[in-house]
């Protein structure tokens, strides 16, 4: 027996990606529901490779009463009003949104770092889904924590356009034809031009001089991973269309090599150890795209600090930084709490 699944933002890039995933994984579903705001009314989204076409519906006419969980991929602000009407309905939330995440009442979850948080989830019948930056690197950190107890996290993100959404695609597609051409670059989307070039800002400053995706890296891993750790994050948008890096600094309050770092990352779930100190012995975005895997690649020891380590992690944002953890915290709701399967 399957469950009756809904997933809203359906014709957006990581509702559509949910679609995908939910058939790669054979996730077991009875019926499933596409719905999208009332421009989307009546499209057709594919099914992931099932053949099968879904015909999206107005959310703003959905009854949610009788299905068993939806993954929201909205934004916060249509979340804040559907989500509510969702969870009273008894139709548990996966949402892909900022809104609750930072709410105590609210389960925040990667399912490799912290299953054991979504025993919480009654509450409020919600479930968060973390930042894409954070969800790879709280997975590439937690066997190492286990191992070493880490004190001190410093990252810098190279995040993919596609975190903006289809229009941050497009503007990057869209300003490296024009270059080519001769033609004028202008951002629309964002702060400045991203073709052929970075842009150390990513959403709004906050009164500190940080931005609010670099205090999302902060607050969210100190909720999933541990309230001890100390984060400093510089977030840096790209010209990649897809898979966000980052290079992360750990220290830890005891020793640990790099080679038994290896050994223990290589082991980790969710984790694909590429490590050789060769010639194209690491992983880059392009080639982490469409996996599962969140990749971590140059492993080394830190010497200007005590029981330190450096390390590349790469991995898919649309995939485990949105709609694959999104997935995993379904199936992990299913094998938990709600056994239909």
């Amino acid at each position: 027996m399957g469950y009756r699944v809904v997933v809203a933002g359906a014709t957006g890039n990581v509702g559509r990606e949910m679609l995908n995933i939910l058939a790669e994984r054979e996730f077991p579903i009875d019926e499933i529901a596409c719905i999208a705001s009332s421009r989307s009314q009546g499209l057709q989204v594919e099914f992931g490779d099932t053949g099968k076409m879904l015909k999206v519906q107005n959310i703003e006419h959905f009854d949610f009463a009788g299905w068993d969980m939806a993954l929201f991929a909205i934004g916060s602000d249509a979340t804040k009003i559907y989500a509510p009407k969702a969870a009273a309905a008894g139709c548990t939330v996966i949402d892909n949104s900022s809104l609750y995440r930072m709410d105590p009442d609210v389960p925040l979850i990667v399912p490799e770092v912290n299953p054991e948080a979504i025993d919480g989830y009654r509450k409020k019948n919600i479930i968060a889904n973390p930042n894409c930056s954070t969800a790879q690197m709280v997975v590439a950190l937690k066997p190492i924590h286990d191992a070493a107890t880490i004190k001190r996290v410093v990252v810098s993100t190279y995040q993919s356009v596609s975190g903006a959404g289809k229009a941050g695609m497009d503007e990057l597609f869209e300003q490296s034809r024009n270059i080519f051409v001769g033609d004028p670059a202008e951002p629309k989307k964002f702060t400045k031009q991203i073709a052929f070039n970075v842009i150390p800002h990513i959403d709004v400053f906050l009164d500190d001089g940080f931005t609010k995706e670099e205090w999302k890296m902060v607050v969210e891993t100190k909720k999933i991973l541990d309230p001890k750790i100390k984060v400093v994050a510089t977030c840096v948008r790209v010209p990649v269309f897809v898979g966000h890096s980052e290079a992360i600094n750990i220290e830890m309050e005891r020793e640990l090599s790099a080679e038994d770092a290896q050994k223990i990352l290589r082991e980790a779930p969710g984790i694909m150890l590429v490590d050789k100190r060769e010639d194209g012995g690491y992983v880059t975005p392009v080639e982490c795209v469409g996996d599962f895997a969140t990749y971590v690649s140059r492993v080394r020891e830190d010497p200007t600090v005590e029981n330190g380590l450096v390390l590349w992690c790469v991995s898919d944002n649309l995939r485990k930084g949105a709609a694959l953890n999104a997935v995993q915290i379904a199936e992990l709701l299913g094998r938990r709490h709600l056994k239909k399967a």
